[in-house]
């Protein structure tokens, strides 16, 4: 978690970002992404997944809706652990 120390530098990067060059973003974007995690990195990069739903996803998504539009989680607790092959008494 940021500490006060961290968290004022990142309202300084915020300013500096804000004047910097119309020419020079390109470089500073470059240089700050480089400093994050390949993994994460990688995931910013990754392309949209654009294969189609199933009919089994999209009857999961509209009862997820349903669910939360009802204020109840998207996915039932008694739902994970079905999933995982638990129950109540063994967990």
């Amino acid at each position: 978690m940021a500490n006060a120390e961290t968290n004022t530098i990142r309202q300084e990067l915020h300013l500096l970002l804000d004047h910097i060059p119309d020419k020079g973003v390109p470089a500073a974007r470059d240089y700050l992404r480089s400093l994050l995690d390949p993994v994460e990195l990688a995931l910013l990069h990754a392309p949209d997944d654009d294969e189609p739903l199933s009919e089994h996803e999209r009857a999961a998504l509209s009862e997820a809706d349903q669910r939360r539009e009802r204020g109840e989680p998207a996915i039932s607790h008694d739902e994970i652990l079905r999933e995982f092959g638990l129950n109540e008494t063994r967990r």
